[in-house]
């Protein structure tokens, strides 16, 4: 396997995406907003969005390969479901130790939080 994602690691369609926005769960950390909602396949599947107010091409794309080659690395810390990192303003300025430092916080808060209402 390479270095990148497969097809059934992404979140492709739009209406992956609404239906997420729409009935997921949701976390916020200082530089991202975490939907999330359980799926029916036996893996984590990753959409980001980054939109202009974040700031140019460079920067957005910047903030995308980072959260990206987070999940890539750490992906036995994702629970079964689909997630959408949203970047707030102030990502891009971050280095690739920060993104990991605050994705990996919230993911154990979204473990936590799977883990109380039933998992064993």
């Amino acid at each position: 396997m390479g270095a990148s994602l497969c097809r059934d690691e992404k979140i492709l369609k739009r209406a992956e995406y609404l239906r997420l926005s729409a009935s997921g769960k949701k976390l916020h950390t200082h530089h991202f907003i975490i939907l999330w909602s359980e799926n029916d396949k036996e893996r984590a599947r990753l959409g980001i969005t980054a939109s202009r107010k974040l700031g140019n091409a460079v920067a957005r794309n910047h903030v995308k390969r980072r959260v990206r080659e987070y999940f890539r690395l750490c992906k036995d810390q994702f629970v079964a479901a689909d997630f959408n990192f949203i970047a707030k303003k102030g990502a891009d300025t971050l280095t690739f130790q920060e993104v990991c430092r605050e994705l990996q916080k919230a993911m154990l808060c979204i473990r936590n939080l799977k883990c109380s209402n039933g998992c064993s």
